[in-house]
């Protein structure tokens, strides 16, 4: 199963949960924000994965962060492949504001 860390104050991945309730797929969400076990769970991944490095040179926290069996990525199109899902549409969007972008920051 997808697995997605995520937080109800980033607007990518509110963005992302309006999809997938939209679309009717199964996610395992794990909301950093939430309590601090997740927050170390997010936090024990991020301190390790090569993915974060970039991110954590431009100051960036790096979620939506979508993760299954091996693979980790910030692109949601790439992580909605996985699941054989169709890529996102802009008509899919809820919130169009400035943010890193929905494909995640890069």
């Amino acid at each position: 199963m997808l697995k997605v860390y995520s937080s109800d104050i980033c607007v990518d991945c509110r963005n992302f949960k309006a999809i997938q309730k939209n679309r009717g797929f199964e996610v395992e969400y794990v909301d950093i924000t939430e309590n601090t076990m997740n927050l170390r769970e997010f936090l024990g991944i991020r301190d390790c994965a090569y993915i974060f490095d970039e991110v954590k040179q431009r100051g960036g926290i790096g979620i939506p962060l979508f993760v299954m069996d091996d693979k980790m990525t910030f692109d949601i199109n790439e992580a909605l492949s996985w699941i054989d899902q169709k890529r996102v549409e802009d008509a899919e969007i809820v919130e169009k504001i400035m943010a890193c972008s929905i494909d995640g920051c890069k």
